[in-house]
Parts: structure tokens; C-alpha cells; sequence
């Protein structure tokens, strides 16, 4: 009878000890990964339609890198002052929002 309730208390307690979660550190990491189609220009390739748009709509802003894909969506890079955007506009000069 002893070596009965002796297994079933190691049973037990060897059950209990294979149901604890590990703890885990630092589990605040973020991994972004950015997948787009777009494909450096130069900035003299820029539509002019954009360009006037630009101008028209953000004046003293300057045109600094230009990406395109292949629908024909225009990614730019402009800086005002010391504030710098992406802007994405059509082969028209229409801006689109993303």
C-alpha cells in the first residue's frame, strides 16, 4: 500500500512540473518588412505634371530622389526645410494616398 500512494504522489508531481510555461525576456521585438515594386529614377525622369503638382501644392519644396513601378505610380522623396516625406502621385500629377 506505501509503494502504491508512493508512485501515484511521484506521478503527480512529476506531472506538475512539466505543466510550467517558460518565461520569456525581451518578447518586445518588431520585425518590419517593407516589399514594394519600386525602382530608383532619376529625378529629371519625373513627369513634369508632378513636378508641377508639387509646386503647386507643397511650394519651396524640394524633389530629392524619385521612385516609379511598373503601374506607373510614382513614389517621391521631398524635404521642406528640415522635414522630410514620401509623396505617391500618378503619371498625371494626382496624388494618391497609401
Amino acid at each position: 500500500m506505501k509503494k502504491i500512494v508512493l508512485v501515484a504522489a511521484m506521478a503527480l508531481g512529476s506531472m506538475t512540473a512539466f505543466a510550467n510555461v517558460p518565461a520569456t525576456l525581451n518578447n518586445d521585438t518588431k520585425i518590419a518588412v517593407l516589399q514594394d515594386d519600386y525602382k530608383e529614377i532619376a529625378v529629371a525622369e519625373v513627369p513634369a505634371a508632378i513636378t508641377e503638382a508639387l509646386a503647386a501644392d507643397y511650394p519651396g519644396a524640394e524633389l530629392t530622389k524619385a521612385y516609379v513601378n511598373e503601374k506607373g505610380t510614382y513614389k517621391i522623396e521631398v524635404k521642406m526645410g528640415d522635414q522630410a516625406g514620401h509623396l505617391y502621385a500618378n503619371e498625371s500629377g494626382e496624388w494618391i494616398e497609401q
